[in-house]
């Protein structure tokens, strides 16, 4: 027979294996955050190395302007009102490049508001 000593220990193992395990899956699950800023007429970084098949969502600010955000290859639009952050999540399921656009026209120099989404495999 096992002493109820040895039996508290062995939950307290087994719960603290747990603990860790869910604590390592929620991690892996989370998307990794990147920041964007939106100013008249470029967005930084214009280049955004991804990983296919890698959660991320990113954070974008505008500065100046109600910049747009347009993926049109993953079908992803949202307007970027000034002084707020607009989170957008980017589902990159296979490696190339993508391009992303300021949709809303701000003013000479808006088309050269443009970036990469650079999704190695």
């Amino acid at each position: 027979m096992r002493s109820p000593a040895r039996r508290r220990w062995l939950v307290g193992v087994v719960v603290t294996g747990a603990a860790a395990l869910v604590a390592r899956v929620a991690v892996a699950q989370s998307p990794r955050v990147i920041e964007v800023v939106a100013r008249r007429f470029a967005f930084a970084p214009a280049e955004i190395p991804l990983k296919a098949g890698e959660r991320v969502v990113l954070a974008v600010r505008s500065l100046d302007f109600m910049h747009g955000f347009s993926v049109p290859d993953l079908g992803l639009r949202a307007d970027l009102l000034p002084g707020q952050v607009t989170r957008i999540e980017l589902p990159p399921q296979r490696a190339g490049t993508i391009d992303f656009l300021c949709d809303n026209f701000c003013g000479d120099g808006h088309e050269q508001m443009h970036g990469r989404l650079l999704v190695s495999p």
